[in-house]
């Protein structure tokens, strides 16, 4: 069997490795710097998230038309069609009333913490399983944050989901600075053996 030598040997592998876990870590720190000026600024957040969402919308909308002009010979092709100019009605509302969508949007989701947590309690309340404290609090968490964002809605539409983008960017952001360190980390404890 021979071996390769040069850039492509182990030595090279390495090096990839350790660039590509590099950019890992620097596409972290920007999601991080990202997440932080989020949570500064939540009422520019939520409006940039809006618009992000209904132009996803917008372009899905387009994509998923033209896909079901092509497949217009199937059976899925009125399914298609309709999907499609949903997606690109509720991309052109949401454009054109970002305030009234993240309204909406903060709505449902308080409405869905609500829900959820209530469920989530009595589901605890009910099994009282192993987890049964870390279920409870959980369970009473996400009844008590519904609440506080109806209590103040629709106000609270300006930074709710402004604010839940930005801390997911954060977190995002710091797994793949974790992600990015521990596997160079890896990498050079596999390399020096």
């Amino acid at each position: 069997m021979a071996r390769s030598t040069g850039a492509a040997g182990p030595r090279g592998d390495t090096a990839k490795l350790n660039r590509s876990f590099g950019i890992l870590a620097l596409l972290g720190v920007i999601l991080v710097v990202a997440g932080l000026i989020g949570l500064i600024y939540t009422a520019a957040a939520t409006l940039t998230t809006m618009l992000l969402f209904g132009w996803l919308l917008l372009v899905g909308g387009i994509v998923g038309l033209l896909h079901a002009v092509q497949a217009r010979q199937t059976n899925f092709f009125w399914l298609g069609v309709v999907v499609a100019a949903l997606n690109i009605a509720a991309g052109v509302v949401i454009i054109k009333t970002p305030e009234a969508a993240a309204e909406a949007l903060t709505m449902f989701a308080a409405l869905l913490f609500l829900t959820g947590g209530l469920f989530r309690l009595a589901g605890s309340l009910v099994v009282r399983g192993p987890q049964f404290g870390w279920t409870l609090v959980q369970g009473a968490f996400g009844p008590l944050l519904g609440i506080l964002v109806l209590a103040t809605w629709p106000s609270s539409s300006q930074y709710v989901i402004g604010t839940f983008f930005s801390l997911s960017l954060l977190f995002d952001g710091l797994g793949l600075i974790a992600t990015g360190y521990g596997g160079r980390r890896v990498v050079g404890m596999v390399a020096g053996r």
